[in-house]
């Protein structure tokens, strides 16, 4: 079942979603993050299973939104700060979809996992990560900040600010350091090790783990998580629109040569 680039299939007692276009590295359209969302819902629904696992085929886990194919057609809202935001509200809601659902989620990561595909690992309630896998939201380095700012109630806000001021990636060791993966194992491992993780989890009482996910994500937003979600939403969307001199360079790059050498020319100017 599925959309064709998302797909549902039930394991068991656990239910597998997974990202399913490869060939660009997972990278999220708009349709994908819907149908994610509607995937994930349906997983959760889905009497037969307790648990779910959320993975991406191929190399990698995810790249983050899709942004190869954002100019021309698609100027218009570009430029309006006020659909912008529309657009952006309704993606960051199919990137919290993990948080909201009754049965716990688990990320199981190879690869990159970058932008929105690393809000979307750390947003799961837990997170397995093979040894290759890395993390990052990259996003500023073009002039754009990440819509689901959920990295400082992960790391704290001084790890936070620097991940995220400087767009820095971190390896799968680091990011076990950080706490933003429960557990490492070696890529060759990833598919059993998660099964025999999600497998686990599925032998307590389902109606015990909504509990204990409810109880968690109460606290949590009972805390400020989900005000402080809208706020830097509201703050970040107007970026979005905004046109910055290094944003301006960045799109004409990438108009004219694609955007692998956009992101090449930017990465260089951070080498030593």
């Amino acid at each position: 079942m599925g959309d064709g680039n998302i797909r549902y299939e039930a394991d068991g007692k656990v239910g597998v979603v997974t990202l399913d276009r490869p060939a660009k590295l997972n990278a999220l359209t708009m349709e994908m993050r819907l149908a994610l969302e509607t995937e994930l819902q349906r997983a959760d629904e889905d009497a037969a299973t307790s648990v779910i696992v959320l993975c991406g085929e191929g190399r990698s886990f995810c790249v983050g939104f899709d942004v190869a194919g954002h100019a021309g057609k698609e100027a218009a809202w570009r430029s309006d700060p006020l659909k912008y935001h529309a657009r952006l509200t309704t993606s960051l809601r199919c990137l919290m979809t993990p948080w909201t659902l009754r049965k716990p989620v688990i990320a199981s990561v190879q690869g990159h996992a970058l932008g929105g595909g690393c809000e979307l690992a750390l947003i799961c309630d837990l997170t397995i990560a093979a040894d290759d896998a890395v993390f990052g939201e990259p996003e500023i380095l073009f002039s754009q900040v990440g819509p689901g700012l959920i990295m400082p109630f992960i790391v704290g806000l001084k790890r936070a600010r620097e991940l995220i001021y400087f767009g820095d990636k971190v390896d799968a060791k680091r990011a076990l350091e950080l706490g933003m993966v429960n557990r490492v194992v070696p890529r060759e491992e990833l598919r059993t090790a998660t099964k025999r993780y999600a497998n686990r989890l599925a032998l307590i009482a389902p109606e015990a783990l909504a509990a204990a996910k409810l109880a968690i994500n109460r606290g949590a937003e009972g805390g400020g998580l989900r005000s402080a979600l809208a706020a830097g939403l509201d703050v970040v969307a107007p970026l979005y629109a905004t046109k910055t001199e290094v944003g301006r360079e960045f799109d004409e790059i990438r108009s004219r040569a694609g955007l692998k050498a956009a992101l090449k020319w930017r990465q260089a100017q951070f080498e030593d």
